[in-house]
């Protein structure tokens, strides 16, 4: 073996290190990459309840002012003063500006508000917010108009409720909370069920630490933006401490508080995780402190799954009480699966000695994640979808094809990794024998070569005369080395750095370990874009609530008929020639404008030509009418109107006064339902 000196510059297997980075710097990339497109595509947050009617209608005509205005969702709703606003057509509140009125009936969600009497006639515009029971805000706004519609000074928002700049800074903070949960329960949980050294790893403990203060600062983050948020959308109300009072009332704000409390126990889980355990050198200490830790650490990620499931999606709907567990079971098994992912490439790619032992067992607990999460992802889409249609039909539903895509995907790339395990797992005690051979190479290299260089060094300087004491010829006295101390670190350090160095060129050029790192590298950049699709859909009105609201706005619009309206009402005003009938249509007889016409015929079934025809039409189920139609004439026997509003679809009497002299007339009416 040839003796050479120590290396001062870079170590000699400077590429081998520089292809991790590079491969970190475009995983990285990757990351921003996906995440800005997806910001970039993604709206402010849709509805998760829907607003499924009104009392009036949006566009009706009424002909008195209504004592007050109602609202109908599709789901439970939280309102609070000014959360319904009525205006004027001069942009002046109309109503009565007290907090709405609860009007619940059964299963109906109905809210509304008080009007002042003596409205004017006019167009008034109502302007709605509120917080859906999934914690999304919901808003929108209509008209409807008193006598006639008229002018209104009042515009209509542009923006939906949690858009805006608070709305995208709630967004990334939502995006970063599932990042480091996952990345923080699944970091743990690798390092307990599947590489327990690795809890003395350097960089495995920075990516948990980090998991930890990710979750954290976006969990704080939405505590502060939730009141503009839910409210205003402008970023300075974060600090206003009377609405973050009013945050904590609520039950989002209560799951996020409850969040932070986990988030302190799990801080001292993470202390004794990479402190205590990672010392523990006992074997049967160790294992009872696993088993501990296993549990404590259990508990803490489902109560922080928890947070989630009793505040968002699975809190409302259908079965919430199966829907809540499940969804907290699926957010740990996604956690266990893509955040172990994420600790074993940190581990692959920053670690040396990890074994292909812990790579197996990580597999297996991969495998069996991806079966939890199918389960219980076909249970949620079940419940959130609740048809085939809502499939394509839904902007949920195209989400989850996505989402399902992504999923298939990084199965697919998993299948690839497991084979390369498999082949890991089979060169593993042969790849083991020629790193620690290296290592104990380089090392007396490196030894050697620190004694050149002393002899080099000590050759270089004069001799001077040997002195007889026998201190003085002391060897270990006359070594450079041992008589400066930082002289002797600085060789230890540099003994260090080349063998690492050289144990990391021996992994690099290993082609089974190599590939498993690039198949598990493109794991996780497939999962990144998964993660940032789930964000979204988490964002996104389902697909059972947004046909529900579909279905209900349709049956509200729709016509009561297939054409027009007609009616034949025969009269008698007891005067000579008082005898005939009055035939009517009603075109195209639904909701909004119509078309009118009016024919006259005596008893022999002749136009018959009369001095005045009034029309009349009452809603007596709504207290609406009679609203007023006066007819024109157009020819001997027939007259016209245009435009006649019928504001609401419901059974409409329609009656006809018809005069054939100056004091001879009467009146005639029949019901019709108009749709």
């Amino acid at each position: 073996m040839t003796a050479t000196a120590p290396h001062f510059g870079p170590p000699p297997s400077v590429p081998a290190i520089r292809r991790p980075l590079a491969a970190a710097g475009l995983l990285a990339a990757l990351i921003g990459v996906v995440f800005g497109l997806l910001l970039a595509v993604a709206g402010p947050a849709s509805a998760h309840a829907a607003l499924t009617g009104s009392d009036p209608q949006d566009g009706a005509v009424v002909d008195t002012a209504p004592k007050q205005v109602t609202l109908t969702f599709s789901e439970q709703v939280a309102m609070g003063e000014g959360s319904i606003r009525v205006l004027d057509p001069d942009g002046k509140r109309a109503d009565t500006e007290a907090a709405p009125l609860d009007l619940h009936s059964g299963s109906t969600v109905k809210y509304g508000v008080a009007l002042h009497t003596g409205l004017p006639d006019g167009t008034y515009t109502v302007a709605w917010q509120a917080v859906s029971a999934d914690s999304h805000p919901v808003s929108g706004a209509f008209t409807f108009s008193i006598g006639a519609p008229s002018k209104t000074t009042v515009a209509l928002p542009d923006n939906e409720a949690g858009g805006g700049l608070v709305g995208t800074l709630y967004g990334i903070a939502r995006y970063a909370a599932y990042a480091g949960f996952i990345v923080l329960v699944g970091g743990a949980a690798f390092v307990l069920a599947c590489w327990q050294r690795g809890a003395g790893a350097r960089p495995l403990q920075r990516l948990v630490v980090r998991g930890w203060t990710t979750l954290t600062a976006a969990t704080l983050a939405m505590l502060l933006l939730r009141n503009p948020y839910t409210g205003s959308g402008k970023l300075a109300d974060a600090f206003d401490l009377d609405g973050l009072t009013a945050v904590l009332d609520t039950k989002p704000g209560a799951a996020l508080v409850s969040r932070l409390l986990l988030l302190g126990a799990s801080a001292l889980f993470i202390a004794v995780l990479f402190g205590t355990y990672a010392k523990r050198e006992d074997e049967r200490e160790k294992k009872d402190l696993t088993f501990g830790l296993a549990i404590g650490g259990a508990v803490i990620a489902a109560g922080i799954a928890g947070t989630w499931a009793l505040a968002e999606h699975a809190s409302t709907g259908i079965q919430p009480g199966i829907a809540m567990p499940v969804d907290v079971l699926h957010l740990l098994a996604v956690a266990t699966w893509l955040g172990g992912l994420a600790a074993l490439l940190v581990a692959l790619y920053r670690t040396p000695d990890v074994t292909a032992d812990a790579v197996r067992r990580f597999s297996r607990i991969a495998f069996g994640s991806v079966l939890v999460v199918a389960a219980t992802g076909i249970y949620q889409s079940w419940r959130q979808l609740g048809s085939w249609s809502a499939l394509t039909d839904t902007g949920y539903g195209q989400l989850l094809l996505v989402k399902v895509g992504l999923v298939a995907v990084l199965v697919g790339v998993a299948s690839i990794s497991r084979r390369w395990t498999a082949r890991l797992a089979a060169d593993g005690g042969a790849a083991a024998a020629p790193v620690a051979e290296v290592e104990a190479e380089v090392m007396a290299e490196a030894g050697a070569g620190a004694a050149t260089e002393t002899k080099a060094d000590s050759d270089s300087v004069p001799q001077e005369p040997v002195s007889q004491d026998p201190v003085s010829q002391d060897p270990v006295s006359q070594d450079p080395v041992s008589q400066d101390p930082a002289r002797a670190v600085q060789l230890a350090r540099q003994k260090a750095a080349v063998a690492t160095a050289e144990k990391k060129r021996v992994r690099d050029a290993d082609p089974d370990r190599s590939g498993l790192r690039r198949s598990v590298l493109a794991e996780v950049g497939v999962a990144v874009a998964l993660l940032a699709v789930t964000t979204i859909l988490t964002s996104t009105e389902p697909g059972r609530t947004e046909e529900e609201a579909a279905r209900a706005s349709n049956a509200a619009a729709a016509p009561a008929s297939s054409g027009p309206v007609n009616l034949t009402l025969p009269f008698d005003t007891g005067g000579k020639n008082g005898r005939g009938t009055v035939r009517m249509d009603i075109d195209p007889g639904r909701t909004g404008a119509n078309e009118l016409h009016i024919w006259i015929a005596d008893v022999n079934g002749e136009a018959m030509d009369v001095p005045e025809v009034k029309l009349a039409l009452t809603l007596k189920s709504k207290d609406i009418g009679p609203l007023p139609v006066v007819p024109v004439r157009l020819t001997e026997g027939h007259w016209t109107a245009g435009g006649v509003q019928i504001p609401m679809a419901g059974n409409w009497n329609v009656s006809a006064t018809v005069r054939t002299s100056d004091i001879d007339q009467t009146t005639v009416d029949k019901n019709v339902k108009i749709g």
